[in-house]
């Protein structure tokens, strides 16, 4: 899978539109929980650009695929 460098809001949203929901928020830590998925924690500031490798991890835990962005 070939993954490309996006703003975390931008895949905040694409994590939302796949299902998963905010469960709870302390600043800028986000625990996203969706059924039958372990919670996952999302801890990105919204400008902030994440990188293929760091993209590539997130979808391990979340079933994230490159068109989901």
């Amino acid at each position: 899978m070939i993954w490309h460098a996006v703003k975390a809001s931008h895949l905040l949203r694409s994590l939302l539109n796949l299902g998963w929901s905010i469960k709870r928020q302390k600043g800028s830590h986000r625990i996203l929980s969706k059924p039958s998925y372990p919670d996952f924690t999302f801890a990105f500031h919204d400008r902030e650009e994440i990188g293929p490798k760091m993209l590539a991890r997130i979808s391990k835990h979340t079933d994230l695929l490159p068109k989901d962005l």
